[in-house]
């Protein structure tokens, strides 16, 4: 065993794409834990979607030697984590079982709003943060000017930055070393009763739950008997070891470890992120501080295709709940859908990866509804009642409404300014503050509905700056709002999974999309099919799927015209009857198309 002052815990937190998952690459590579013929670009990055994507989702540690120029032998555990905004719990759960964090900025970018978030993350936790300037290798690096940047917008001092290359490998020793002298060693007591956090786990499908953990006290070996502070629940440790990209078997685990635990648990409920486990025959006397409650932003309904795979469904949930402990579900009911659940999630990116992580890593087939914010309502009686569901719409019993509002943080090169504040203003957002964060680049603070950022703000931010701006914000409270439910109609009958909350003034925009959206997807039937939106009893748009229609007239030439005028009546009493009778078949891809809104552009 490696003594408690040889190890140091540490992760890397940066704003998207400023190369953390590369830099966790160097290290792996510098402490040769892995054949170098296994050595793949971002090899921590395991699931196929972050792949594809390019982006991190799930946080990952790794435990790495490295022998120092002191020479003694460290052991030193990191942690990947995500940028993106909707990915911020994951990153405050890695931080929660670190001592120290490694920020890192690029080169070429400066300083971001994620690194801003980010840092703020690691200080709420009393982390010692080490800046890194990484790309340096790039030949639009400005060096200087990133380090005027650390001083002056985060209040850390410049002379500590350290300067890599993550691509090349450039400058990794330095980093190794300022690992060891400027972050702390962990604390903790090796006698002391038991105390873990649990920060992650996941489920596999022939050992039960791993649980991943931060030992603070004492130790974890195999053959203990745990304890779930929460739940209640004990099992019995059958294996106990660290990270080394797989899992290493080490038979315990001491305080100041981060590594995994196996005790074929089964039941998925019995385990819950931010838990604290302790041992059974000398239990701790109350459980470690755990996580905040997240709060999710976006919520939608999920249903499964066949209504035969609810309890697949269900189980599928369960599991990923586990990896991912930002999502929320609960029971929900649609008479066009039947029964699936009610989710809320952090963001529209979190919402689309929960969707590709069902329909890959648990071969579900789901269709999700349009996404929604919270609204808080005011009834004639006086009652506040929160609605995220417009099947819930108290519709016509409404004294007042309220949305959430977001303070709304975009920094961008000044060049891009007029394009992204007219989108702002189109998004309903009120201008609060614009400062020059130097020559050449500028933030922007307004404070906007969620709403209006749900569906293709984050996109059109992009596409207008080029890729450059950044974009993070906090959710500040309710204000009021003009909201009305839009009903979407087939040949008169509601479809519910259909129906919208939204601000009144966008009613008819909105109806129209997804009327036309609509018309597009469903096929043409013998009868004319209606499409309309409608708030209350008002049509507010309408588009018509036009009938198939079969010429009767075929074998008609000649003769007296009364004879054609008989069979197109015929033809058309038939075409009654048969839309009285008919049903219109939603397919699945309507329903997907409806939540498209970013392929318009």
């Amino acid at each position: 065993m490696v003594d408690m002052k040889y190890k140091r815990n540490f992760c890397i937190t940066a704003h998207i794409d400023h190369g953390k998952s590369t830099l966790a690459d160097r290290l792996i590579q510098k402490a040769h834990i892995i054949d170098e013929r296994k050595m793949k670009a971002q090899i921590l990055d395991s699931m196929d979607i972050e792949r594809e994507r390019g982006i991190t989702i799930k946080s990952q540690a790794v435990t790495i030697p490295y022998h120092a120029r002191d020479g003694h032998d460290y052991e030193l555990n990191f942690v990947d984590t995500p940028g993106h905004v909707d990915f911020s719990y994951e990153v405050s759960r890695a931080i929660a079982s670190c001592e120290g964090a490694l920020l890192l900025i690029d080169a070429t970018q400066g300083v971001e709003s994620q690194t801003v978030s980010n840092m703020y993350l690691a200080l709420e936790q009393n982390l010692t943060i080490v800046p890194v300037i990484n790309k340096i290798d790039l030949a639009s690096a400005d060096v200087p000017a990133v380090k005027q940047q650390i001083e002056k917008e985060l209040g850390l001092p410049a002379a500590d930055a350290v300067l890599v290359s993550a691509k090349t490998g450039a400058g990794i020793d330095a980093l190794m070393e300022a690992i060891i002298k400027q972050f702390p060693p962990p604390g903790g007591d090796t006698a002391a009763a038991t105390t873990a956090l649990i920060f992650d786990c996941h489920y596999d499908a022939y050992r039960g739950v791993i649980v991943h953990v931060r030992v603070f006290d004492g130790q974890i070996k195999t053959g203990d008997a745990i304890r779930m502070m929460n739940s209640g629940a004990e099992y019995k440790v059958e294996q106990a070891g660290i990270f080394r990209i797989d899992y290493e078997e080490t038979g315990l685990l001491s305080a100041g470890d981060v590594g995994y635990v196996i005790a074929g648990i089964k039941t998925v409920s019995d385990v819950t992120v931010g838990d604290t486990i302790t041992v059974a025959a000398r239990p701790a006397a109350k459980a470690l501080p755990g996580f905040k409650d997240v709060k999710p932003v976006v919520y939608s309904s999920i249903y499964p295709i066949d209504s035969n795979d609810y309890e697949e469904l269900k189980a599928s949930l369960e599991k990923l709940k586990l990896n991912d402990a930002s999502l929320l579900y609960e029971k929900d009911n649609s008479l066009a859908l039947g029964n699936g659940f009610r989710c809320g999630f952090l963001g529209l990116l979190h919402l689309e990866v929960v969707q590709e992580r069902l329909e890959r890593d648990y071969d579900q087939a789901v269709i999700f509804t349009a996404p929604s914010v919270r609204y808080k309502v005011v009834l004639d009686d006086g009652a506040e009642r929160f609605v995220d569901n417009p099947a819930e719409y108290p519709d016509g019993r409404i004294r007042a409404a309220a949305e959430p509002y977001i303070r709304a943080s975009i920094i961008t090169p000044a060049s891009y300014l007029g394009p992204l504040m007219a989108l702002c203003t189109e998004k309903r957002g009120e201008q609060k503050n614009m400062s020059y964060l130097d020559e050449k680049r500028v933030e922007l603070t307004y404070e906007m509905p969620l709403a209006e950022v749900l569906f293709d703000f984050y996109d059109r931010l992009k596409s207008y700056s080029r890729g450059y701006a950044s974009f993070d914000y906090e959710v500040i409270g309710y204000r009021p709002t003009e909201l009305v439910k839009i009903d979407i109609l087939l040949n008169g009958k509601a479809v519910d999974a259909l129906s919208q909350l939204t601000f009144k003034q966008n009613a008819s925009t909105r109806a129209h999309k997804v009327c036309a959206r609509l018309k597009d997807e469903i096929a043409r039937q013998q009868f004319k099919i209606a499409i309309q939106g409608a708030i209350g009893g008002q049509i507010i748009a309408r588009e018509t799927v036009s009938p198939v229609r079969k010429d009767v007239l075929a074998k008609c030439y000649g003769g007296d015209i009364t004879r054609k005028r008989k069979l197109l009546e015929k033809q058309k009493e038939g075409k009654k009857r048969m839309k009285m009778v008919g049903n219109v078949e939603l397919p699945q891809s309507a329903f997907l198309a409806v939540l498209r809104e970013k392929d318009e552009r």
